[in-house]
């Protein structure tokens, strides 16, 4: 299974998302764009790839474990950036402290649980709206993204995502999400 842990926006924070990325779609060059579908967007903390059927077990309660010891975490979306040319993304603040936290605990659930990572990164959160097949410059779109808002909400789960990919060969055609697991973030910190 392709899997990941992730935090989901809650529907609220989606909408208003989604309707700062539908004026992005009137900008020059949006319809070369494969923009993300909004029932999939979340915020990546930890990527495993490819998981070994025995080892989906380890992995859920390793991260059952950092999902009890971290406490939920309140964020909001807003602004936004890209990743070279080829990633338009949204951004997030509030207490992102948290939130690197436990990407660090999901990323050790999977190393402690035999799933093998590559090297570890300096977790920088943020919402993949869009991608491209070339480099483009993204700065009419960032431009557009910092006036974005969003209101505050709480993260308060920890999910263990599986990525279907698309099988079918349509151009355009999305990865599917599916929530294997999910647990409430009920830890006091640290």
């Amino acid at each position: 299974m392709r899997l990941f842990a992730a935090v989901l926006p809650p529907g609220e924070a989606v909408r208003e998302l989604g309707a700062a990325v539908d004026l992005l779609h009137r900008l020059p060059g949006a319809d070369g764009l494969r923009w993300t579908g909004r029932p999939g967007w979340h915020f990546t903390l930890a990527f495993y790839g490819e998981v070994e059927e025995g080892l989906t077990g380890p992995l859920a309660e390793r991260l059952a474990r950092a999902a009890g010891r971290t406490p939920p975490v309140p964020l909001a979306l807003g602004g936004g950036g890209h990743f070279g040319g080829r990633a338009l993304w949204a951004g997030v603040s509030g207490d992102v402290t948290t939130l690197r936290l436990l990407a660090d605990r999901a990323e050790a659930a999977a190393r402690r649980a035999g799933v093998p990572m590559e090297e570890h990164r300096r977790y920088r959160p943020h919402l993949t709206v869009a991608r491209s097949r070339h480099s483009m410059d993204f700065g009419p779109y960032v431009t557009a993204l910092d006036t974005f808002a969003g209101r505050p909400w709480t993260a308060g789960e920890l999910c263990l995502v599986r990525s279907n990919l698309p099988r079918s060969g349509v151009p355009g055609e999305q990865p599917r999400y599916e929530t294997v697991e999910r647990w409430p973030l009920a830890g006091a910190g640290g």
